[in-house]
């Protein structure tokens, strides 16, 4: 009986091994991949959960968004995205769903995640692919307009101005709207003198230059 047993029970393994070790591999990787994650999921952020995670919806993970109608923070700088916080909380700036989310932030809260957006790495806009001719067009028009005394030679903003670099072409074009008509406003006035001596074909082509251009951190 004994002998009978020692020789079954391999056999028992083996079959079992042969039946479910595709499934049992697949556990043991799935449990090392949870462990991975985990650990780089605390070592990002701390405990769970994470101001971020509420982020990610709309503006991506680590703060590059894959929708062309929300904006990327990844690279933005800190004091740009403090501000627009406390603006949506304020009602400075008006939206929807940043302006009840900003308004339960506490200060230390904000300036933490504008601290950890302004640190990620920004991914270009791959998504977007621009009409040719009209992205040529937006081009000599930012350098017309000289974008680059406010957002920096690479255009990816400093301080109080902000990165345009391979931002979303929805949200681009709808802000240069709203600064043309004077729906949303910045300290300068800059902006909606530019905005407005612009067409709208204008606007469109300096969206499609931007949205196309590869974010380079400074």
């Amino acid at each position: 009986m004994k002998k009978y047993l020692l020789i079954g029970i391999p056999l028992v393994i083996v079959l079992l091994l042969a039946v479910f070790g595709s499934d049992l591999l697949g556990l043991y990787r799935l449990q090392g991949y949870i462990t991975t994650s985990t650990a780089a999921y605390l070592a990002d952020g701390g405990p769970w959960p994470h101001v971020t995670d509420t982020c990610t919806v709309c503006h991506g993970v680590k703060g590059n968004s894959l929708h062309q109608g929300y904006p990327s923070l990844a690279g933005q700088p800190a004091p740009y995205l403090e501000t627009q916080l406390h603006n949506f909380a304020g009602e400075a700036r008006r939206n929807p769903n940043m302006g009840p989310l900003a308004m339960t932030m506490s200060d230390p809260q904000i300036k933490s995640l504008a601290e950890y957006f302004a640190g990620a790495t920004p991914v270009a806009n791959r998504y977007f692919k621009p009409d040719q001719q009209l992205r040529e067009k937006g081009q000599h028009l930012v350098a017309a307009g000289n974008c680059v005394a406010c957002h920096g030679s690479q255009l990816m903003g400093h301080d109080q101005f902000p990165r345009l670099a391979g931002q979303g072409y929805d949200y681009l074009l709808a802000q240069f709207d709203e600064f043309a008509s004077g729906t949303r406003s910045e300290p300068t006035g800059v902006m909606k003198s530019l905005s407005q001596g612009f067409s709208p074909e204008d606007r469109k082509a300096i969206a499609s230059y931007l949205a196309n251009l590869d974010p380079k951190k400074n």
